[in-house]
C-alpha cells in the first residue's frame, strides 16, 4: 500500500510540473466544456476534456497490457 501511494504521489507531482506545459495544448478549452461566469465568480467543468483524457488513458494502458 506504501509503494502505492508513493507512485499516486509522484505521478500527481509530475502532472502538476508538466500541467504549464500541457495547457498549451489546448485542453481544458475544448468545445463542449461547460463554463460558466457570473458576477461574484465562475464555475467551470471541463467535461470533453475529461472524456479526451479519458480515452487517451484507456489506450495507452490497453497497449500496455496487450504487449
Amino acid at each position: 500500500m506504501g509503494r502505492l501511494l508513493v507512485i499516486v504521489g509522484l505521478v500527481l507531482v509530475m502532472a502538476g510540473l508538466a500541467w504549464p506545459f500541457l495547457s498549451r495544448l489546448g485542453l481544458g478549452r475544448l468545445p463542449g466544456d461547460i463554463a460558466i461566469r457570473g458576477e461574484h465568480g465562475g464555475f467551470y467543468f471541463p467535461i470533453v476534456t475529461c472524456l479526451v483524457t479519458s480515452l487517451v488513458l484507456s489506450g495507452i494502458f490497453w497497449l500496455i497490457r496487450r504487449f
